[in-house]
């Protein structure tokens, strides 16, 4: 239990500067994903079936996204990666462990939150090259569903992420199946099982097809 709050207290001193909000961090998040999810809405027009199977072939996609992500370049070390490595491993798993999963402030949102800046750079470098593609190779409406789809799933990574290291007591889990997603990430951050286990921090979809699912 010492070395958990040694750690913290070291992350703290060392990575969050005073200037630093947890809420801010948070609003941003939230008003950059919203605002591009309603940009997109209020431009779709009319969408047609084979328009909308665009939602669920994107939900697999970043679904699949965040198991790779998460399994290999943020469990094991690669040279071009190394930042991912250690923010993920290094820093997120010594500070929360599966003893010790809440956060005790909003500061601390700084080590479960994205950085705003890699949401901008997410943004501007995977989405929007992609949302050209679409629009040039299918429809407009496609693209933006595309977009809107894309900016939902990763606010609700980062929201669901964020409820996991919330107390179990907080309203939040009045929310069904909220409660099971946390046990599995709680799983995730013992370190015998965290290289092995749970990799889909949302929905354990691509955990289940290749059988690193553990309850």
């Amino acid at each position: 239990m010492q070395t958990v709050i040694t750690f913290r207290e070291r992350f703290r001193e060392e990575n969050i500067r005073k200037s630093y909000s947890g809420k801010l961090h948070f609003v941003f998040i939230t008003l950059w994903c919203l605002s591009g999810i309603t940009v997109c809405a209020l431009n779709i027009h009319q969408p047609t079936w084979k328009q909308l199977l665009i939602i669920p072939i994107t939900f697999l996609y970043t679904n699949l996204f965040e198991y790779i992500g998460h399994r290999f370049p943020m469990h094991h070390r690669y040279n071009l990666l190394k930042p991912v490595f250690k923010r993920h491993t290094l820093q997120h798993h010594h500070f929360f462990t599966n003893e010790h999963m809440n956060c005790d402030s909003v500061n601390d949102f700084k080590i479960i939150l994205f950085p705003p800046v890699l949401l901008i750079f997410f943004s501007l470098f995977f989405v929007l090259p992609i949302f050209a593609l679409i629009y040039y190779f299918f429809s407009l409406n496609a693209a933006l569903l595309y977009v809107a789809t894309t900016l939902a799933y990763y606010l609700n990574y980062e929201w669901l992420h964020l409820a996991y290291h919330l107390p179990e007591t907080h309203f939040i889990y009045h929310i069904p199946f909220l409660k099971r997603l946390r046990r599995l990430h709680h799983n995730h951050h013992d370190h015998k099982m965290m290289d092995k286990y749970n990799f889909n921090i949302s929905y354990p979809v691509f955990d289940f097809i290749f059988g690193s699912l553990k309850k």
